[in-house]
């Protein structure tokens, strides 16, 4: 995935400006893709000047609404229909646990077991988060729904998996 079609994704949703496309990226999508403001706003830029969004509007001080363009949603829909995800990702975790047999039984131990516990941690605050959020019947609510279903069950099984490894070692 790409920063490009995340924002492209976000307007699909309607218009925004960067502002609203960073507090909707805050509550949505920064879990599964984190962007900093100067990533997002150069983006932006990107996008418009490749023609996949347009400026619909100018407020005060510089404020931008973004719309996208027809072209934008056919490569919102070229990504999502003929592009395949990355199935590839790097793990620094897994990349540690392969070389933890370096260290003293203990500390590979405890390692494993930080990761039991900062699993737990992302586990509730995406319950946190889920609370938080006022779903709706919108495509974002939908959807977003789903991932974070995805988010919660990833964290449990790798709770899971973390104590495994802990008890084989003990």
């Amino acid at each position: 995935m790409s920063l490009r079609h995340a924002l492209l994704g976000l307007l699909a949703e309607r218009p925004a400006s960067g502002y609203d496309l960073l507090k909707r990226f805050d509550t949505s999508l920064a879990n599964v893709w984190p962007a900093t403001q100067s990533q997002m706003y150069g983006e932006l830029s990107k996008l418009a000047a490749a023609g996949l969004i347009t400026v619909s509007a100018e407020g005060p001080r510089g404020r931008k609404e973004y719309t996208l363009t027809d072209e934008g949603m056919a490569e919102l829909r070229h990504w999502l229909t003929e592009t395949r995800p990355q199935r590839t990702p790097r793990s620094d975790t897994l990349l540690r646990v392969f070389f933890l047999g370096v260290l003293p039984r203990e500390q590979a131990t405890a390692y494993l077991t930080g990761l039991m516990d900062h699993s737990d941690e992302e586990y509730e605050a995406l319950r946190a988060l889920e609370r938080s959020i006022d779903w709706g019947e919108d495509q974002l609510s939908v959807y977003g729904r789903i991932a974070l279903e995805y988010g919660l069950r990833l964290n449990e099984m790798q709770r899971e998996w973390a104590r495994w490894a802990a008890d084989r070692l003990r």
